[in-house]
């Protein structure tokens, strides 16, 4: 299964392309999406579309990962990542992919086993899991691949099983 993980944003995007055989994780690429802050917002939307269609193109997933959203303070903010959101969500509809959606917590269990696990934690334990030399920079892209990473963990669990009959709510 090759899963594209996606920790979404506006100013920049975290995407990193994995397959998984249910046993190894083998990377195949990751990286960033970025938007300039003086890009009138509609471009910097378009510019992440754009760019998320050459990514489908280019690796080819089965599925996307993506985090599922939650803000508790910044209402602009939390606005504009949705926006951004819908954006990559779009462009991954357009090239028939189901997706999947993770909370934090989620995410956290599933790499180190403790929902309230650290950023860096996170970045140490994918680094492990997908034997890299060094932790993806910038942070945003760890995140992407540690999204890839649950979402192998959790298809390949009854669970995961289990809640694909829900057309990628999970």
């Amino acid at each position: 299964m090759r899963i594209l993980g996606i920790d979404p944003g506006y100013a920049i995007v975290g995407y990193g392309t994995v397959d998984f055989d249910g046993i190894r994780f083998n990377t195949l690429g990751y990286g960033a999406i970025t938007t300039k802050a003086d890009m009138p917002f509609p471009e910097r939307l378009k510019a992440i579309y754009e760019d998320m269609i050459t990514i489908i193109e280019k690796y080819h997933p089965d599925c996307i990962s993506i985090e599922r959203l939650y803000f508790n303070t910044n209402t602009t903010t939390a606005i504009d990542v949705a926006q951004a959101r819908g954006v990559i969500m779009l462009a991954a509809v357009n090239k028939s992919l189901e997706i999947f959606e993770y909370t934090p917590l989620q995410v956290k269990q599933a790499i180190t086993g403790y929902g309230r696990a650290q950023k860096n934690q996170i970045m140490e334990m994918v680094k492990g899991l997908l034997s890299l030399s060094v932790i993806p920079k910038p942070d945003d892209t760890a995140d992407a691949l540690a999204l890839a990473v649950c979402h192998g963990h959790s298809a390949g669990s009854l669970y995961g099983k289990l809640s694909s009959k829900t057309k990628g709510k999970i």
